[in-house]
C-alpha cells in the first residue's frame, strides 16, 4: 500500500498508487506522490512518466474519513498542501506524464489527471468534481482543461460525471480501451515519447507549460482559498458530516466512487 515507482522500460518510469479501498489518499499519501512524480523527472534516465493506480479506481480524492477524524484543521491543511504538491508535480514534471485512468477518476483525480500531458482511459472510467457533496471546493482549474468551460460549470455545479468517451469526443483523452488493455495502452504512448531525444523532450515540456494560457498554481490557489472560507463557516463541516449517510431528502443521488 501506497505509492511505488518502477522502470519498466528503458526512459519510461511508471508510479502506481494503491491505497485501498478506493484510492481516496490520506495527506501522507498526497505528499508521496508528489515526491515521487518529481524524483521521477529529476532523473535524467527517464523520458516519460506513466501515472497509474491499482483497484477499482484511478482516484477517488482525499481522505474524508481522516477530516472527519480531525477535530481541527490540520487534516484539511495537510490535504490541501497536498492535493496542491501532487497536482503541481504532474504538471511541473520535467519530462511527460501520461495518466492511466481506469474506473473513476473524481476529486484530486481531476487534478491529477487534468495536469497530466495526455491521458489513455478504460471504457469504464468516469471523471467528475463531487466537491460541493462533501464540502470542498477546488480542481475546477484542472477539469477546465479537461471539458468546454459551459460542461465544466454544469459538472461541478451538479456532482455528475462525464464518461471517458465523451472526454474523448472533447480530444482531452488520447485514447479508450477495456479494462484488461489500460496499461499496454498506456506504455505504447508512453514508449513513443520515450524514443525521443531526452533533451529535446525536456525542453518541449518546458516550451509546452511556458505557453499556457492559464497559471494552473496560481488558480487552484485561489479556488483553495474558498474552501477555507468554507470551513471557516461551518458550512464545509455540515455537508461533510453528511458524507456516506443515506439520503433521505428525496433529492436524486449523486455519484461518488464506490465505497
Amino acid at each position: 500500500m501506497g505509492v511505488s515507482t518502477s522502470s519498466p522500460e528503458k526512459g519510461i518510469c511508471l508510479v502506481t498508487v494503491d491505497f485501498p479501498p478506493v484510492n481516496a489518499l490520506p495527506v501522507k499519501g498526497w505528499c508521496e506522490l508528489a515526491d515521487a512524480v518529481r524524483a521521477a523527472g529529476r532523473d535524467p534516465g527517464n523520458r516519460c512518466v506513466v501515472l497509474a493506480a491499482t483497484g477499482r479506481g484511478f482516484n477517488a480524492g482525499v481522505d474524508i474519513k481522516e477530516m472527519q477524524r480531525d477535530p481541527g484543521h490540520s487534516a484539511l491543511i495537510g490535504a490541501n498542501r497536498g492535493c496542491y504538491e501532487a497536482f503541481a508535480a504532474v504538471y511541473e514534471c520535467e519530462v511527460p506524464v501520461v495518466a492511466a485512468v481506469g474506473g473513476f477518476c473524481l476529486g484530486g483525480g481531476i487534478g491529477l489527471a487534468g495536469n497530466a500531458d495526455a491521458i489513455v482511459a478504460s471504457d469504464d472510467a468516469v471523471f467528475g468534481l463531487p466537491e460541493l457533496d462533501r464540502g470542498a471546493l477546488g480542481a475546477a482549474t484542472h477539469l477546465a482543461r479537461l471539458v468546454p468551460q459551459h460542461l465544466m460549470r454544469a459538472l461541478y455545479y451538479t456532482s455528475r460525471t462525464a464518461t471517458a468517451q465523451e472526454l474523448h469526443a472533447h480530444g482531452s483523452v488520447w485514447k479508450v480501451v477495456p479494462r484488461d488493455e489500460l496499461h499496454s495502452a498506456a506504455m505504447e504512448l508512453a514508449r513513443e515519447i520515450a524514443r525521443k531525444d531526452g533533451t529535446l523532450i525536456r525542453l518541449a515540456k518546458a516550451a509546452i507549460n511556458g505557453i499556457d494560457p492559464v497559471d494552473v498554481r496560481r488558480s487552484y490557489r485561489f479556488e483553495q482559498g474558498f474552501t477555507f472560507e468554507a470551513n471557516l463557516s461551518g458550512v464545509a463541516d455540515r455537508v461533510r458530516d453528511t458524507f456516506g449517510a443515506p439520503d433521505t431528502s428525496g433529492a436524486p443521488a449523486t455519484e461518488e466512487a464506490p465505497q
